[in-house]
């Protein structure tokens, strides 16, 4: 995964070229805070709804870059996160109910339970790894009942590795950036063994 992360950031760095950027060239980028505020505005809109946010990091390091790249984009990526959690809390806790614990539901009950027994800690190893879905994430833990401050904390803590790592790949497409792509895939390899050593912990509490 590690390598394959640089490799597509060098293929893109060199093609000159990646999904979404001759928008954000267009609408996004050198337009000053008009520019910031359509970005995070949008990218709240598109998390919501299930978007990558790690698309979302590539773009802002891309248009703003690594530094502001991963600040708008954790401020957007936070603001989908709290609007799909309240969404499936306030509005539409039946329909997530029935969404997630359908056919997927003997897989789900357990990640509930561990979230609500642990909300903090294990929203942050679900977070640190670049696996699993977003969307999925906020509902689940909207629909079961933990407070939002923890699981809002977490996210932000396990969203701001992948969030670096995406911020720099898309800095690194924009300019001459080896040491960006290479520093992303240290920082990927260090939040996915945090990641993987929080959920054991877990685990082993539960049991």
């Amino acid at each position: 995964m590690i390598a394959g992360l640089v490799g597509a950031g060098l293929l893109l760095r060199a093609i000159g070229a990646a999904p979404g950027t001759d928008w954000v060239d267009a609408h996004i980028r050198d337009d000053g805070l008009r520019g910031e505020a359509v970005f995070i505005l949008l990218g709240i809109a598109l998390t919501a709804a299930g978007a990558p946010r790690q698309g979302l990091a590539f773009l802002a390091g891309y248009a703003f870059g690594a530094l502001a790249g991963t600040i708008l984009a954790m401020i957007a990526q936070l603001g989908g996160c709290a609007l799909a959690f309240a969404w499936a809390r306030l509005v539409a806790r039946g329909w997530a109910e029935r969404r997630l614990a359908g056919r997927f539901g003997h897989r789900l009950r357990p990640l509930r339970d561990q979230l609500a027994g642990a909300p903090f800690s294990a929203t942050l190893a679900l977070r640190l790894l670049p696996i699993g879905n977003n969307l999925a994430l906020n509902l689940l833990a909207g629909m079961s009942g933990i407070a939002a401050l923890p699981f809002l904390a977490a996210s932000a803590i396990g969203y701001l590795p992948q969030t670096i790592i995406f911020a720099l790949l898309g800095k690194g497409v924009r300019v001459d950036g080896v040491w960006q792509l290479s520093l992303a895939a240290v920082l990927l390899a260090g939040s996915i063994a945090i990641g993987f050593w929080l959920l054991k912990q877990n685990r082993a509490m539960a049991e």
